[in-house]
């Protein structure tokens, strides 16, 4: 299996490439990644058994016959620049390619983007979202639904009651993500926590992460105390054991992997009732949700849920009990049996289904 991923940086889609491989590789499938000279997956794959890895540059064209050499058996793209680059090797090599569409937004209407999806020989959406999205483009493409997975994060309890000790007697909200306000929605966050300021003394948010829209967020928390930019960090799990809670307020959202990884250890949520946030929180059970772009149904349930800790409890112990259908063996086991579905049994390679 070829892994083709093409995007800048390191976020969400390029974590769960990540895990696959490494998952995969628990499996005994032998792998090769394209990704871009300077991607971090490169480096953090490099003790991968039986893995290749071809750094790219534009034009990536130019590295379909040295791919080539390398004989997949099936190309996985990972981003939308990926599933272009394999449709290409496809219609050059007639190598088979399967699509991972993460985000919610309907594609635009293009020839060559209804050519990437109607050769594919299998797409697959991360949530219900996803793929209603695609099928509002392609209405008869058959689309498989598979979830992203958590991370197992590392936890060092020694730095964990550090931390602990420096928010002692604060409430800690957390959010993790991109600062990308249009996608993740940190504005609405930062307006709750301001009609909170006054009530509330003892919250805290802190936000954990980089991006284009840091400048912006920051002048719009720079007379809140009660808001804290903490910046990318790479011990993630060391600070959601210090979360009271968690918020995740985006505007839009494929699935939303750091969920998960709240998830799996045992914290509550609240978060935007957008997009393939619905497939994993289920309002009043595992999670609470709102509207999205909503800062005062947002103070309100951040609200609700600091007063009511047999709610949080509850909340995060529900959420615990359904982390299994996100582990990284389960969702790399969904996507061999669809790699064996593509190179063993081309007759059912139009079944679609939800894993």
């Amino acid at each position: 299996i070829c892994h083709v991923n093409l995007a800048k940086g390191f976020r969400g889609g390029e974590r769960q490439t990540q895990l696959l491989i490494e998952a995969l590789a628990r499996l005994d499938v032998e792998q090769c990644l394209v990704a871009r000279y300077d991607s971090p997956l490169h480096d953090k794959l490099a003790e991968i058994p039986n893995f290749t890895s071809f750094r790219v540059r534009k034009p990536y064209m130019a590295y379909l016959s040295s791919v080539e050499q390398y004989q997949p058996d099936l190309l996985h793209a990972h981003d939308a620049k990926a599933a272009q680059w394999s449709l290409l090797n496809y219609l050059l090599r007639r190598t088979p390619y399967l699509m991972t569409r993460r985000i919610s937004r309907t594609s635009k209407n293009r020839m060559f983007t209804r050519a990437v999806y109607r050769n594919a020989s299998k797409v697959v959406a991360l949530s219900s979202a996803v793929r209603d999205s695609i099928h509002k483009l392609m209405p008869a493409i058959p689309v498989d639904v598979i979830p992203s997975m958590y991370a197992s994060l590392a936890v060092d309890w020694e730095k964990v009651k550090q931390l602990s000790q420096r928010y002692s007697g604060y409430f800690v909200i957390g959010h993790i993500g991109a600062l990308v306000n249009p996608h993740k929605g940190q504005a609405v966050l930062i307006r709750a926590m301001r009609l909170l300021n006054a009530k509330y003394t003892d919250m805290k948010v802190l936000l954990l992460g980089t991006g284009r829209d840091e400048g912006l967020l920051k002048r719009l928390a720079s007379d809140l105390e009660n808001v804290e930019f903490v910046g990318f960090v790479e011990d993630v799990g060391n600070w959601i054991n210090v979360f009271d809670l968690f918020v995740f307020p985006s505007l839009e959202e494929g699935l939303g992997s750091s969920l998960l990884d709240v998830m799996q250890h045992a914290k509550p949520i609240v978060a935007s009732g957008v997009g393939g946030i619905l497939d994993v929180i289920q309002d009043g059970e595992n999670g609470l949700l709102v509207p999205a772009n909503q800062s005062v149904a947002l103070a309100g349930a951040i609200e609700k849920m600091y007063l009511d800790k047999a709610l949080r409890d509850r909340c995060a112990a529900a959420g615990f009990a359904s982390i299994a259908r996100y582990s990284p063996e389960r969702v790399a086991q969904c996507y061999y049996d669809l790699y064996l579905s593509v190179l063993k049994t081309p007759a059912d390679s139009g079944r679609a289904g939800q894993c």
